[in-house]
């Protein structure tokens, strides 16, 4: 007779925790901890690491059972390809209002990752986040998913009129629309990732679809001057980017942010044009788009530079005070003629 007892035991529960105090070992001094360190859910300890809660004061043990009950609860486990293909049924994408930019994304922005638009001053990355946090409020069967918008703005450029005239242009009541943005302004680094880190309870209770920072790295590149801090800012950039992807994962929403770019100098060919960040912000970015002004007027380039499995892109559109629109066949040939 063979013996079981050194074969790997599987957890099987089907329990749902719904309040952190549900937790096993999990009290009301633990879960009031807990809170205070940004964990208002059980989808928010779901993604957290055992390091993470050594502040509320719990061992390594128990700080392991409490994470693995969360992520239990949520269905985060090893599993099988084929029901990970099940899982993976589950990402929406969310429309950008411009066909020929949904065509270089697989149809649109996917929920569970994170997608940034870099560029320079000007070349349409608030206004596609405007226009996104409308899109979001659309019927699913329109590209929308049915939610709401938590934005977050680091440089005071999110303009309620945008959202009005996006609005109206769709067909949309704008007093209801505004209603479903959560806003918050950042006034530094630290405020943001504080935000961020306490964002969980507000996106379960407003049925947030989509997070957006506007800009991610503007504060960051500001207070963080000079080489001998560039380690400090990557690693609190790696830390607030890691907390994106758990929000976004745990509940299936759309992340977007945008980057601000440098140039290089001494770079004499290809484009000197880089987002700032470093590696930490592109390994983070599962889909990085690069804006670029085609010249003069409303036309804009959109280029898929990096994506886990789609291959790069470039496509054309315009920003017009409607919100984000395709360029006529008329236009690109008059672009084409102008070149």
């Amino acid at each position: 007779m063979s013996d079981d007892s050194d074969k790997p035991q599987e957890i099987e529960t089907t329990e749902k925790y719904e309040y952190i105090e549900d937790l096993p070992g999990v009290g009301p001094a633990t879960a009031q901890k807990l809170r205070e360190l940004g964990y208002h859910t059980v989808e928010s300890l779901a993604m957290a690491t055992i390091r993470e809660l050594e502040p509320v004061g719990v061992s390594e043990k128990k700080a392991a059972q409490v994470i693995q009950a969360a992520r239990t609860s949520i269905g985060v486990s090893f599993i099988r390809a084929d029901q990970l293909l099940k899982q993976r049924q589950s990402v929406a994408r969310l429309t950008t209002g411009s066909k020929a930019l949904d065509k270089i994304v697989d149809g649109g922005l996917e929920t569970q990752t994170i997608t940034e638009f870099y560029g320079e001053y000007g070349c349409g990355k608030s206004q596609i986040c405007h226009q996104l946090c409308v899109n979001v409020q659309l019927p699913i069967e329109q590209g929308g998913l049915n939610g709401g918008v938590l934005y977050i703005d680091t440089e005071n450029t999110f303009r309620l009129e945008r959202i009005v005239q996006m609005s109206n242009h769709l067909g949309l009541n704008p007093e209801e629309v505004v209603k479903n943005i959560i806003y918050a302004e950042a006034y530094t680094s630290d405020h943001q990732m504080f935000l961020l880190e306490n964002a969980d309870e507000i996106i379960k209770a407003n049925n947030i679809k989509l997070i957006i920072v506007d800009s991610l790295t503007a504060h960051f590149r500001s207070e963080y001057m000079g080489r001998e801090m560039l380690a400090s800012r990557q690693q609190r950039l790696n830390k607030h980017m890691h907390k994106l992807t758990a929000l976004a994962r745990a509940f299936n929403a759309v992340a977007v942010v945008t980057n601000q770019v440098m140039a290089k100098p001494d770079q004499f060919f290809g484009d000197a044009i880089h987002p700032i960040g470093g590696n930490i912000v592109g390994h983070t970015s599962q889909t990085r788009i690069y804006l670029r002004r085609a010249s003069h007027g409303p036309i804009r380039i959109a280029r898929l530079v990096s994506s886990p499995y789609l291959p790069e892109g470039e496509e054309i559109l315009k920003v017009t005070e409607n919100g984000i629109e395709d360029v006529s066949e008329e236009e690109k040939a008059t672009k084409s003629r102008g070149r």
